[in-house]
């Protein structure tokens, strides 16, 4: 880049530029990916759509019910550090409060079941005195964690990808 000249940087402008007014396109492709076999009862995709099904019946606002949909776009990235991997996605586009919720919600949910691993399952105790704590554990308690169940009736993702769309048009940190 030290060598490059406006019309080298006018072309890596342009390839961001196109490749970021298609963004909202690969992350659904990401997500469908979540579709397949799985270790639980239903698909991780399936987990997603229940999860944000289950913010919208509660009266969740646009925002939030896509960061329940992608709260695990992150299995697909970095299975290990699947939240962070779903916050850095989101990042740019959610308030600090959702974000802050997606990026800690592995560890939150961890309560559910960090005891059969012989884990600390009031690790996210740590956070006890943070602003959105109990914010987070209510996501994991109402939505997260309920969310693997094969006789629960979910909308498809074809009703959610108008509000992904929407959430990826808008100018990176316009909320703000």
């Amino acid at each position: 880049m030290e060598y490059g000249t406006q019309a080298d940087c006018d072309l890596v402008n342009a390839h961001f530029d196109a490749h970021a007014a298609n963004y909202a396109d690969q992350v659904l492709a990401w997500l469908q990916q979540l579709d397949g076999d799985s270790p639980y009862q239903v698909s991780r995709l399936e987990h997603c759509l229940q999860t944000a099904t289950r913010a919208e019946n509660d009266g969740a606002d646009d925002e939030t019910i896509v960061c329940a949909l992608l709260h695990d776009i992150g299995d697909i990235l970095a299975p290990t550090n699947h939240s962070q991997a779903a916050a850095a996605v989101l990042a740019p586009y959610v308030s600090e409060k959702n974000l802050w919720i997606v990026q800690h919600h592995g560890l939150f949910q961890g309560y559910y079941y960090f005891h059969f691993m012989d884990e600390d399952r009031n690790a996210r105790d740590k956070y006890r005195d943070h602003r959105w704590y109990q914010a987070c554990a209510d996501f994991c308690a109402n939505w997260d964690q309920p969310s693997f169940d094969p006789d629960f009736e979910s909308r498809p993702l074809t009703h959610f990808e108008p509000l992904v769309r929407a959430l990826f048009a808008r100018p990176p940190g316009a909320f703000f």
